[in-house]
């Protein structure tokens, strides 16, 4: 009997805010929400973005004046609005302006007309007589050299990039936990994580007594790095610069480090670990793995994610030159206005010019059902399947290729066995990968299409979130799952607003790309989430709904076993909700357990039950079946 891999716990954060809770979703769908549910979302937010706080039992403004939500969204809405989800790119990253080109170079003095553009705060004194300085704005100026260039200067450029989906402002994961020159990355792994486990209502002592220490697993990643001063990116350009490498640098530069600082200062786990990394589909990578152990009893507890933290100059030009960044001249064009709005930058199945760039930590909590049950964990889901699949002989290792077809024709078989054709015809929704380049609009829609005709579904309704976020790379099939388990809570799937039209080339027959906030009438049962990476990583996830998950749970267990279950639901719901107003309120209680709880070695002991470790409950077995019994 295959064990179900349900979810019992989500978390993160992205340009939408919090996952948990699902304030991240209601961000996205902020015009569909009711009155309350609206400005208890945006205080969510006023809150990580400095605006109010909660002291006392009342909200308040920073000089101490009472609010009640009416007035947090009067006063601050349209500020929480614009510094959320993806928007230009913020002076605390770099300035998209005058972006370091060339430390400290000397322009060749052979050449005459030398020109560059540099800040103008930084102009030497006196201006040397063959400099003409020509003001661009109030920070830049450009400056044209005629002869020898007898100073040295910083040089800049302008980044093409303007834009980018960033956490929202003002918020700064290191004010959530003593980060200790963490890369950027993995300071979202630690927060992230940690909203995740605290959003399940059950402390992790508990769940973990229930289970032998190593049924536990946790599958984390990400695809560049940490490329931030504080990991390989300060590593390898420490020498340039004239400094030393630290001792951090290369070890928490691994890709692996989202998963390991899980492992070390969140769970404590000594259980399955690993880091999966395929591109863009990273996550799905990930999940399969997680859903496989779980299916088939090797795990049955895991937490599955990604932390991406890409808003870099050099990751930026990495992308730009490829072309596959949505820049700021590209955008004109398609415009045909000088003028840009760096909000609508991203534009899946629009007429659009490229990905735009994100920051984002998303992770997921599976339980087996069998557990779930047991501990009367709130399911919000379940994962059915991930199917994953390359593309054969390639060209050009970038494009895309048939492995997508394959994977999303297996999630659809798949999800149709388990809960039949009409609710996959009439109850079923696509979370594309959506990544806002023209060549994504066109291949990805067209495998929708195909598969739409062979199984008889008319109407598919599409979500395309990056329209919201941007493309965090590793973890945006994690941001896709984010808004999966929302549609399943709220019934509304998110329109691809930043779109006045679905572009023509688009294969849209079958399918019903929303441009605002839609709503099914007979709510959806399954979502598939899609991803398609370079190198040909494609991935395709079957999520199941919380309402299918429940029925499935009733047959397997019986009536009487699922109605104490929901018993024990109850109290597990009101933990969750506590933790969830706590975090509304500021109060995150990141779980960082740095240098605690260390397991003494010395006292590890075996004996006929196993392996017994100090701290943990139960043993870990030893009496290891042959699973090869017709061989030997």
């Amino acid at each position: 009997m295959s064990r179900l891999p349900v979810i019992v716990g989500f978390g993160g954060f992205n340009a939408a805010g919090r996952s948990s809770g699902h304030h991240a979703f209601r961000r996205m769908i902020i015009e569909s929400l009711d009155d309350n549910a609206r400005r208890e979302t945006l205080a969510g937010l006023a809150v990580m973005m400095g605006f109010v706080r909660f002291v006392a039992g009342q909200w308040q403004d920073l000089d101490g004046g009472v609010l009640t939500l009416a007035d947090i969204e009067s006063r601050f809405g349209a500020d929480i609005v614009a510094g959320s989800l993806i928007r230009r790119i913020d002076p605390a990253f770099f300035d998209v302006d005058s972006v370091h080109w060339q430390k400290s170079a000397t322009l060749n003095p052979e050449n005459d007309n030398q020109r560059f553009v540099m800040k103008a705060r930084e102009l030497p004194e006196p201006l040397p007589a063959n400099w003409q300085v020509t003001e661009l704005d109030a920070r830049r100026v450009t400056v044209e050299v005629t002869g020898a260039l007898d100073v040295k200067i910083d040089s800049y450029r302008d980044c093409p990039v303007k834009s980018a989906g960033q956490l929202p402002q003002g918020f700064n994961p290191t004010d959530l936990y003593n980060a200790r020159f963490h890369p950027r990355a993995l300071q979202l792994a630690v927060i992230s994580a940690s909203d995740a486990v605290r959003s399940i209502g059950i402390d992790w002592a508990d769940i973990v007594a229930q289970i032998n220490p190593d049924q536990v697993g946790v599958y984390a990643s990400n695809v560049m790095s940490q490329l931030d001063d504080d990991g390989f990116g300060g590593l390898l350009q420490s020498r340039l610069r004239g400094g030393r490498v630290s001792t951090k640098q290369c070890p928490l530069g691994l890709n692996s480090m989202v998963a390991d600082f899980v492992n070390a200062y969140i769970l404590g786990s000594v259980g399955h670990t690993s880091a999966n990394a395929g591109a863009c589909a990273s996550f799905l990578y990930n999940l399969r793995s997680a859903v496989e152990d779980i299916a088939s009893g090797r795990c049955r507890v895991a937490v599955v994610g990604n932390a991406e933290a890409p808003i870099l100059p050099e990751v930026i030009d990495g992308y730009a030159t490829m072309g596959a960044l949505a820049s700021e001249d590209k955008l004109q064009k398609l415009d045909g206005d000088s003028a840009t709005d760096p909000r609508r930058s991203s534009r899946p199945f629009g007429e659009n010019c490229g990905f735009t760039i994100a920051e984002s930590g998303q992770y997921i909590v599976l339980m087996d059902d069998e557990l779930a049950l047991t501990l009367g964990a709130d399911i919000h889901g379940a994962v059915s399947d991930v199917f994953i699949n390359a593309d054969g002989y390639k060209k050009s290792i970038t494009a895309p290729g048939p492995g997508n077809h394959i994977t999303f024709a297996k999630a659809v078989a798949a999800a149709r066995a388990i809960v039949g054709d009409e609710a996959v015809r009439e109850r079923s929704m696509v979370h594309a990968h959506g990544s806002s380049t023209p060549q994504n609009r066109v291949t990805e829609s067209q495998i929708f299409d195909q598969v739409a005709e062979y199984f008889g579904i008319q109407n598919w309704p599409v979500a395309a979130v990056k329209a919201y976020v941007g493309h965090s790379l590793s973890p945006a099939s994690a941001d896709q799952m984010i808004a999966a388990l929302g549609t399943f809570k709220y019934g509304v799937i998110p329109g691809v607003k930043t779109i006045d039209a679905v572009a023509d080339d688009v294969y849209g027959d079958r399918l019903h790309i929303p441009l605002r906030d839609f709503t099914p009438e007979q709510g959806i049962d399954v979502a598939f989430l899609n991803s398609k990476g370079f190198g040909g990583n494609n991935a395709t996830a079957s999520v199941l709904a919380p309402r299918v998950v429940e029925k499935m749970l009733a047959k397997r267990y019986g009536a009487e076993a699922f109605e104490a279950y929901c018993e024990r639901r109850q109290s597990v719901r009101a933990n969750a909700e506590a933790y969830d107003n706590g975090a509304l309120r500021g109060d995150f209680a990141t779980i960082y357990r740095f240098g605690e709880g260390m397991i003494d070695e010395s006292k590890v002991v075996f004996d006929a039950e196993g392996v017994h470790l100090p701290g943990f409950e139960k043993p870990i077995i030893l009496d290891i079946a042959n699973r090869f019994t017709d061989m030997v």
